[in-house]
């Protein structure tokens, strides 16, 4: 059982900023910045890709909400949303979820580095074309 799965419990408590059926937002117990904050789904999924179209939706719903209520509150300048995808992508906790990082100056915060390399665009096109007949329909909750 993951931290956010006994978050969800309530066998470990939490700062909540916003509860309903699907979805669990609290303040992040490391905050990069003064209202860090995670938005987590009730159902239980690893990964983005696990997620049943309910439950994205659900987060969808909701996310713009909770970064108004932070951006509002805290008066940040601008926000980050950081969601992670395995261990190899820096996920630390196996359970879906998306960080809210408040930035109200460029030392405070996420920092990250974006290493980009040009494209090949014949390579793009064999690509683009695969991940277009990969794409399948709706995934539905499992259980």
């Amino acid at each position: 059982m993951t931290v956010f799965a006994k978050i969800i419990a309530g066998s470990i408590p939490s700062h909540k900023v916003y509860e309903d059926e699907h979805v669990l937002a609290f303040l992040d117990v490391g905050p990069l910045s003064r209202g860090h904050t995670l938005v987590i789904p009730k159902e239980p999924a690893v990964t983005l890709d696990e997620l049943s179209d309910e439950a994205a939706a659900a987060i969808g719903r909701v996310l713009p909400r909770i970064c108004r209520a932070v951006k509002n509150v805290t008066g940040c300048a601008g926000y980050n949303i950081l969601q992670n995808n395995g261990s190899i992508a820096h996920q630390v906790v196996m359970h879906v979820h998306f960080h809210i990082i408040p930035k109200t100056s460029s030392a405070d915060g996420l920092g990250i580095t974006w290493p980009t390399k040009p494209i090949d665009h014949d390579d793009a096109k064999k690509l683009a074309e695969a991940l277009r007949a990969a794409t399948v329909a709706p995934h539905a909750a499992s259980g």
